[in-house]
Formats: C-alpha cells, sequence, structure tokens
C-alpha cells in the first residue's frame, strides 16, 4: 500500500498537524511540539489496575500518573537511546527514602506534587492506591504480591509528605516492584467522590484519569486513537519537551510501515520483525532494537486440563518445534534461539534449553502415550505479526507426529480474559517479566500462586520451594543452586516450550530523540525530543 501525504490527510493521518479546538490551539502547540505514534491497537481502558485491561494501558499508568519509585535511565549498549538499570532506583514522588536499619520497613518522603485536578497530592493518596493495588484482584494485586506487598496494613501514613511501607518479609523484588507501572497514585480523593458504592471507582477509573502524571488525557476512543497533551505543573522531573502526542491505531502494518516511511508518523511501535528488519537495513528511519530481558516467546501446554496432562506429550511438542524455522520466518533473526541448550542450565534467565529439533524423538513420545489426535493453539490477534506465522510453523511439524492443530486468534483487548480462563490446550505468548530475575520470571509463569500468566496452570510444590527459596535468600550459594534446580525442573516437565528471545523494537523519524525503552515495553513520552 503506498501513502502520499496527500491520501494521508485525506484519511486524517495528519491531523495532529490541523487545528483541534481552532487556530489559537494549533499556534499554540506547534508541529515540532507534537508526535503522532502509530500502533497496531490501544488502550481498552485508563486503569492497568482493573480487570482484564490490555497491555497499553501500562503506557498510560506510566506517562498520566507517578509511582514513588522509577527506574534509572542507562545508555544502551548499540547505542539510540536508553534502557533501565534493574537495581538502580530515583525517586518519581518520592524526594527521599530511607530504609530502616533492620531492613524491615522503608519511610518515603514526597516532593511537592500536585494532581491534574490542582489538588496537592499526599500520603494518604499514595496509601489509598498502594490499598487498592493490593486489594483489587486479578493482575494488579498478583504483581503487587510478586514484591511481597501484600496487604494494606503495610502502607502506613506518618503526615501528608511522609509514608512508611511495612515489609513483612526481606525480599529484594520489593523496591524494584514500586518502580514498574502497577502502583501508580491516584487523587483518591476525586475517585471516592466518583466511585459511588465501589470503593475502588473501577467503573470510574476506567473511564478517567485521576493522577499526577507529566500527561493527562486529553480524548480517548478506543481503538481509533488516544491523544495527551501534556501536564504544565508536573515536578516529578525534567518537563517533557513534546506537549502533545497523538497514538493512533492502526491495525495494519503496512499502513504503518508507510506512514513512518513517507514521515508522516514519527515513530511506531509494534511493526512485523521484517519490516524493522527492512527499515534497519534501509537506513531512512532509525531503528533502536532491546532484547528484551526476562521475555521469551513460549508455546504453553495445558497441564490441568486436555491432552497435554501427559508430560510426555509436552516432551514431544518440545522435540518437534522447528526451532530456527520460526525464528527466522517470524522474527526475521530479530530475537535468540532457545533451543539446543546445555544439559546443565547456568544461572540465568531467559537462556536456550536442552531441546532441538528431533521428529523422531517427538513421534516415539506420541506413540507412547496412546497415539495422535486434534487440539487447538490460541494466540493473541495484537500479535499476530510475529504469532500467526509461527503458529502456522506449529500446526506443520505437529501434523507430522499426528497431532491435528487448529489455529484460534482472539482479538488483543480480549486476550488476558482468555487466558485467565486457563482451559485452552495450547497458548503461543510472548511474556517478559518487568524485573529481571530468573525467579521473578517463575513466579508469574509457572508457580502455584498462579498468575494469569501460569497460562499452563502448573501445579508443583516442588517448584514452588525452589523458586521460593531463590526469591527470599540472601546467600548468592543458596540463590545460584535454587535457579539451576528449578530450570532443570521445567526443562522435564516442559509446561512451557520457550521458542525464542524476542527483540522489543521501535522505529523513529531521525528528528526523535530520547528514547526510553521500559520494562513494561510501552512509549514513554516523557523523555522524547523532537528536533
Amino acid at each position: 500500500m503506498t501513502i502520499t501525504r496527500r491520501t494521508a490527510i485525506a484519511a486524517g493521518l495528519s491531523l495532529p498537524f490541523i487545528a483541534r479546538g481552532g487556530a489559537a490551539q494549533a499556534q499554540a502547540v506547534s508541529r515540532s511540539e507534537t508526535l503522532l505514534l502509530v500502533q497496531e491497537y490501544g488502550p481498552n481502558s485508563l486503569d492497568m489496575q482493573g480487570i482484564g485491561s490490555s497491555q497499553p494501558v501500562n503506557g498510560v499508568a506510566l506517562n498520566c500518573y507517578d509511582r514513588l519509585l522509577r527506574f534509572k535511565p542507562v545508555p544502551i549498549p548499540g547505542g539510540g537511546g536508553n534502557t533501565i538499570a534493574m537495581g538502580e532506583l530515583e525517586g518519581e514522588l518520592a524526594e527521599s527514602w530511607q530504609l530502616a536499619s533492620d531492613g524491615m520497613s522503608c519511610t518515603f518522603k514526597l516532593r511537592d506534587a500536585t494532581f491534574h485536578s490542582g489538588r496537592k497530592v499526599t500520603a494518604k493518596d499514595v496509601k489509598w492506591s498502594l490499598d487498592r493495588a493490593v486489594s483489587i484482584g486479578g493482575f494488579a494485586t498478583t504483581q503487587m504480591n510478586a514484591g511481597s506487598l501484600e496487604k494494606p496494613e503495610q502502607f502506613v501514613v506518618v503526615d501528608d509528605k511522609t509514608l512508611r511501607i511495612d515489609f513483612i518479609r526481606k525480599d529484594k523484588m520489593t523496591l524494584p516492584n514500586l518502580a514498574v507501572t502497577i502502583p501508580f497514585v491516584f487523587d483518591s480523593e476525586l475517585a471516592i467522590k466518583n466511585g459511588g458504592d465501589d470503593p475502588w471507582a473501577k467503573d470510574y477509573l476506567k473511564n478517567n484519569i485521576a493522577g499526577s502524571g507529566a500527561y493527562k488525557v486529553e480524548s480517548w476512543k478506543p481503538g481509533v486513537e488516544t491523544i495527551y497533551v501534556r501536564n504544565d505543573a508536573w515536578t516529578c522531573g525534567k518537563l517533557p519537551s513534546l506537549r502533545r502526542i497523538i497514538a493512533r491505531d492502526i491495525a495494519s502494518p503496512s499502513t504503518r510501515r508507510a506512514l513512518i516511511e513517507r514521515g508522516d508518523a514519527d515513530i511506531s511501535y509494534g511493526l512485523p520483525p521484517k519490516d524493522f528488519k527492512d527499515l534497519a537495513d534501509a537506513g531512512k528511519v532509525n531503528v533502536v532494537g532491546v532484547p528484551i530481558p526476562n521475555g521469551v516467546w513460549g508455546c504453553y501446554l495445558n497441564t490441568q486440563v486436555g491432552p497435554f496432562k501427559d508430560v510426555r506429550l509436552r516432551q514431544a511438542v518440545a522435540w518437534v518445534m522447528p526451532y530456527e524455522k520460526m525464528l527466522q520466518a517470524s522474527l526475521f533473526g530479530r530475537g535468540v534461539d532457545m533451543s539446543g541448550g546445555p544439559e546443565t542450565p547456568k544461572v540465568a534467565w531467559p537462556q536456550p534449553f536442552p531441546y532441538k529439533t528431533d521428529v523422531a524423538k517427538a513421534k516415539a513420545l506420541v506413540d507412547a502415550a496412546g497415539g495422535g489426535f486434534s487440539t487447538t493453539l490460541l494466540f493473541d490477534a495484537g500479535n499476530a505479526t510475529v504469532a500467526e506465522p509461527m503458529s502456522v510453523l506449529i500446526k506443520e511439524a505437529l501434523a507430522t507426529i499426528g497431532i491435528n492443530v487448529e489455529i484460534s486468534k482472539v482479538p488483543g483487548a480480549n486476550f488476558r480474559g482468555e487466558i485467565q480462563k486457563k482451559t485452552n490446550p495450547m497458548v503461543l505468548n510472548r511474556f517478559a517479566g518487568w524485573l529481571d530475575y530468573p525467579d521473578y520470571y517463575l513466579f508469574w509463569t509457572m508457580h502455584g500462586n498462579n498468575s494469569i500468566f501460569n497460562i499452563a496452570a502448573y501445579q508443583n510444590p516442588a517448584l514452588d520451594k525452589l523458586v521460593d527459596e531463590a526469591r527470599f535468600t540472601a546467600d548468592k550459594a543458596v540463590y545460584d543452586k535454587s535457579v539451576v534446580e528449578f530450570i532443570k525442573l521445567v526443562n522435564v516437565e516442559v509446561p512451557m516450550v520457550p521458542i525464542a528471545q524476542p527483540t522489543h523494537d521501535v522505529a523513529m523519524q531521525k528528528s526523535i530523540g530520547g528514547y526510553q525503552f521500559q520494562p513494561c515495553r510501552e512509549p514513554d513520552f516523557r523523555y522524547l525530543t523532537k528536533g
């Protein structure tokens, strides 16, 4: 598809540079202060703590709300912008923080910050927000639990500008977990006022922002676009240079690519890997790629219902996967193959595991388990550019060992609700843990707490013991041993077949600077510049 500037304007694709709300506004926000992002799909909610919120809602939380802490930016080794230092934190709403001498609490002093409503941010707002996160259920509560933040009693208001968090155990993930997108701070008075009978104002906050962040949502049209405007009163960091962001949802990857190539869009996430490869090779725009920390494309096999309750069939799938073909046909080499690793694992995640393509071994396991059968493979349509060709190759490979696979794709906005059912025999998914530790990844995807991302519904007390041991020990030797042992265990049990560690890519015009990779893999508008 070829797009000219004329057809782009006709389609409304260059609207950010045409007056919205009159000539005065058009003059007030110049093209150099406006960014047009084109993406496959946008947020289905404005509340990342809400049940069923889609992946892009993380971007709303990141830009429109503040947290106590954030990760410190550090340069990407290959250049092109910044990534984050997992072990280095800096204050966002917190002006300072102090760990207690016994290591069992941390006291935060709040900076002078103001909500979009004009109210001052207080420790009471922070407590209400953290209480909500640990109480609301679903992904938000499990995420908080991942850092041993589990109950409202842990959050103590000392005075208007001071909050103390009491720890229930020493957990290396507690403070980093305060820097991810979930524990963001609401204007509690505004939320309660509009919440009706709901103490957490879920309906109101699903459709309205009540934050203090660097950007406000001016307009949200689900499936069409989200428009952000800068909060000029933001005090939790350097005021962003971009005053207006238009994040436009365009399902067609060829259209998004054409807009970037023609200069009609400034930045794009979520293009197919082939397009990123082609754009990087052509050199007309900048392509920045970061291997996703703690990230894996994997095929999850349901261990509780359906045929894959039999471990032999899970192992058969691992032996028959066409790993190299999938890496090239779906990721176009923009990733790391996860097959053919050593029998003895390293203390690392992700890492290649011992399986590689061996059709004869796979067929023998299927025969031993009773022969072929039919099943279904589910994936997120929002990731179709990678997941669809990968699914087709999996279907073809499994057919050679007598397993007939029907492929099913679910709209991105509905995918999390679907995987939460834990009834699908096979699910292809890319998961990346926000905190870059092996035990953190397995806490989410294979631990008996049975989070939404434990898509295989895997339950194994022996694994839980090893993961918990690694999570809470202060002894490096114990940690290393636990990690090696739990990776050995999942190599045998195969609740998920790791396929590849993907690269997180973004394409930008050469006038765009300040790229900042975040663990949630959503655009951070606060650092971007437009020259």
